[in-house]
């Protein structure tokens, strides 16, 4: 492929992103009234779905990892913390893990409603290959119920409101040799469209890649065996069991976490904290490289001293060299009733973070404030890497260390 086609590809694959995301965004979003779950408050169900329903909106029914058989064809799911317990027909809150006659069945296997070639900036991982670009994807649906959701046009959909259909009906129309029919994408043939658009990594990604478990798993398998690295971009909101097995050909994480208060999760969440604590503990053990985020919303998060109490959590339990995004909130979703997150309150929680220890400490989603996303040597305080919204204009890093004290800076970086 020849340089023209593959810039050419980027901005198909870009295009079809926003196709997705305008299409969708003109949908209702509705919601269920059951509730399940040990760790997590009650949360609804996915509304009922019939096998009728998911053949004719072109589903997966492929079997799920990660559930135990009850007696009477309950099944319990075991991918994440809520742990549903589902009879015939229903689903959980992430509305893409269904019981049909007692197995599990994933729905979004091969469904993807999101394809798009993306600076690897913008997931944000700023410590992996800066300024490379990451094949980006992802399938409806999330395990969390935040109400403040960046991504709801997406995450909070229901597999069989058909979005997947205009995505991959697009992939084909583009790249027939690769995405060879209209009904699904695979796993080779998003390695493919990986290669053929230059990507130096596969991201998982918009939505919680958690919730195509078997989807990411064996894409991710694939690609490591291409040298393709593997991104997870998640909520950490997953059992120990799968994220142990997903560590093996996960490269780098971005993990958000969202607050650090067990009251601020359920209220704003419906979930718990202590699992995506749990979740970073265990990619530190398993030798994943990983960068969080916290979206800073006004009058929820935002306290300094809970802001205090996560960095000194991260800085005990997790040490001073994985990087802290502190995020602008925007109102969306369910949460509008505030304004998007002063500059002077998200420089506050840098002071913070740095106040703490932490070496590397970010602030984005401000376009008026470039300058706080550059990364700057802990030691000798020089600036490594300039960037202006996705884009790196300067990286002075040389094979992993600052060139002018050789700290080594931690990460991901070309030798």
């Amino acid at each position: 492929m020849t340089m023209a086609r593959k810039d050419m590809a980027l901005i198909s694959l870009v295009a079809l992103g926003a196709l997705l995301m305008f299409a969708s965004s003109a949908k209702q979003i509705g919601a269920g009234r059951a509730a399940v779950g040990p760790l997590a408050p009650a949360k609804p169900l996915g509304p009922p779905i019939t096998l009728e329903q998911v053949k004719d909106a072109g589903l997966s029914l492929r079997e799920a990892m990660y559930y135990d058989k009850l007696p009477d064809g309950l099944v319990r799911c075991r991918l994440c913390p809520s742990e549903c317990i589902l009879a015939h027909g229903q689903r959980g809150p992430c509305k893409v893990r269904a019981n049909f006659n007692g197995t599990l069945r994933t729905l979004v296997f091969g469904r993807p409603v999101a394809l798009a070639s993306d600076p690897i900036e913008k997931k944000p991982l700023f410590h992996v290959l800066p300024g490379s670009i990451a094949f980006s994807l992802s399938t409806v649906g999330c395990n969390l119920g935040c109400i403040f959701c960046q991504n709801w046009e997406t995450s909070q959909l229901a597999p069989e409101e058909g979005q997947h259909r205009l995505m991959i009906g697009a992939a084909h129309r583009r790249f027939p040799d690769i995405v060879t029919s209209t009904d699904e994408v695979t796993p080779a043939q998003l390695v493919a469209l990986a290669e053929a658009t230059g990507a130096s990594s596969i991201a998982y990604t918009y939505t919680e890649a958690s919730i195509y478990y078997e989807y990411m798993l064996e894409t991710a398998k694939l690609a490591r065996a291409k040298g393709i690295k593997n991104l997870w971009v998640t909520c950490g909101y997953l059992n120990p069991k799968p994220l142990r097995e997903l560590c093996k050909y996960i490269d780098a994480a971005n993990v958000d976490l969202k607050g650090y208060s067990e009251e601020f999760y359920q209220t704003y969440c419906k979930a718990s904290v202590e699992p995506v604590l749990r979740t970073l503990k265990v990619l530190k053990e398993e030798g994943v490289w990983f960068e969080i985020t916290n979206l800073v919303i006004p009058d929820a998060n935002d306290d300094p001293e809970m802001v205090r109490k996560m960095c000194k959590w991260i800085v005990k339990e997790l040490g001073p060299d994985y990087p802290l995004h502190f995020s602008r909130f925007y109102p969306a979703y369910r949460l509008t009733d505030r304004p998007p997150t002063p500059l002077a309150t998200l420089k506050r929680c840098g002071e913070i973070a740095r106040e703490e220890g932490i070496h590397f400490v970010y602030i984005g989603n401000v376009p008026e404030a470039p300058d706080l996303e550059n990364t700057f040597c802990p030691n000798c305080k020089k600036l490594l890497i300039r960037r202006r919204g996705f884009r790196v204009d300067e990286n002075y890093i040389k094979n992993g260390k600052c060139p002018y004290c050789n700290t080594p800076t931690p990460g991901i970086f070309p030798k």
